[in-house]
């Protein structure tokens, strides 16, 4: 006789179902993040002639202006270090040359607004992002315009220099051109607690600005050899100033500013007001990222244009290459600005009003 009960094979069976199709849709999943893996390594390697080996992007659209034209935007924010960005194999100077790169190749893009709001940073990676910006507008012909934001100060205005104009707010903090390398000499403390430093060295420069060192047994021409590198990569500051804003005025023609004669006595590492840079010609207009975007479609005889960015994209081949790592990370005290990670005995392009 039957009982009437549901029989349990059936909902045991109607449940095997379900996880059969959970099972398939996961497997599907992994086996097309496995493809970008592979691709993106393939890419890395050379093994693709049409992948770069920069940083995977999108393109964004953040202003649909009904144009087929496009301005790209390029962000520079923080402080520019040549340190790879969290859980990636790429830095702020790679992604900065992926947008160029493909910025160059699309031929609806036209010009390049480089906002930057940045203290400065690494003397290298600054170098290295103002030589890009620099080949970019001289191999595409786009031209590249700064819009200034809160702060655009040493290596912040290091990249900016090359560009082909600039726009800045008259509140923005700008100029801090020089360069700064700093360490610590706790020697005074070692020998307080009984430490005695014991060193071997195989010259007797080797040892240059080692914190435990005593301060009364530097040579003077030690001194002056830290001197004459920190002088040298000023030499080049000035030098990137100087070409870029002649190169500027000379395509602005009288729509630009030329340096002011007394320019050079406004490089001592002294910070300037947007309006202040204005009057001297490290900037060429007064305005804000609207001024900007306006500046760009004058330049380029454009009517309407599509802002858009070049976004990082984040896949599966990121998170392989954060295997393995174990190394614990400091705890960070949130104190409302991004503190820069100095290195002692490394030169920067950094206001110094951003350290203290």
């Amino acid at each position: 006789m039957p009982t009437g009960n549901p029989s349990p094979q059936k909902k045991s069976r109607g449940w095997m179902i379900a996880a059969i199709i959970l099972f398939v849709f996961l497997a599907g999943s992994l086996l097309m993040n496995f493809g970008q893996l592979i691709s993106s390594i393939s890419s890395i390697s050379g093994g693709s002639a049409h992948h770069s080996s920069g940083p995977r992007m999108e393109e964004v659209t953040v202003q649909d202006n009904d144009a087929s034209d496009k301005i790209l935007v390029i962000r520079i924010e923080g402080v520019i270090t040549g340190a790879r960005i969290d859980g990636t194999a790429f830095n702020m100077v790679d992604t900065v040359k992926e947008q160029l790169r493909r910025a160059e190749k699309d031929k609806r893009v036209q010009a390049v607004l480089l906002k930057v709001d940045s203290p400065g940073g690494e003397v290298l990676a600054s170098d290295e992002i103002a030589i890009a910006l620099r080949d970019f507008q001289k191999n595409s012909s786009k031209p590249i315009i700064v819009s200034m934001g809160n702060l655009a100060a040493s290596g912040g205005y290091y990249v900016s220099a090359p560009c082909r104009y600039i726009v800045a707010n008259d509140l923005t903090i700008t100029g801090s051109i020089g360069v700064i390398m700093s360490g610590l000499n706790y020697r005074g403390l070692m020998d307080k607690v009984g430490l005695r430093p014991q060193v071997f060295k195989s010259g007797k420069y080797k040892d240059m600005l080692s914190g435990s060192r005593n301060p009364d047994t530097i040579p003077p021409e030690e001194t002056a050899m830290v001197q004459n590198l920190i002088n040298e990569v000023y030499g080049k500051f000035t030098n990137v100033v100087v070409e870029g804003r002649g190169a500027a005025y000379k395509a602005n023609s009288k729509d630009g500013k030329a340096l002011a004669n007394d320019w050079n006595c406004y490089t001592d590492g002294r910070v300037l007001s947007g309006t202040e840079a204005f009057k001297l010609g490290f900037v060429d207009k007064l305005g804000n990222f609207d001024v900007a975007v306006d500046k760009a479609k004058e330049i380029t005889g454009l009517t309407k244009a599509n802002l858009i960015e070049y976004r990082r994209i984040s896949d599966l081949s990121e998170l392989f290459q954060m295997f393995g790592k174990t190394e614990a990370k400091p705890l960070k005290v949130d104190l409302g600005i991004e503190l820069p990670k100095l290195k002692a005995g490394q030169p920067y392009f950094l206001s110094a009003d951003y350290l203290y």
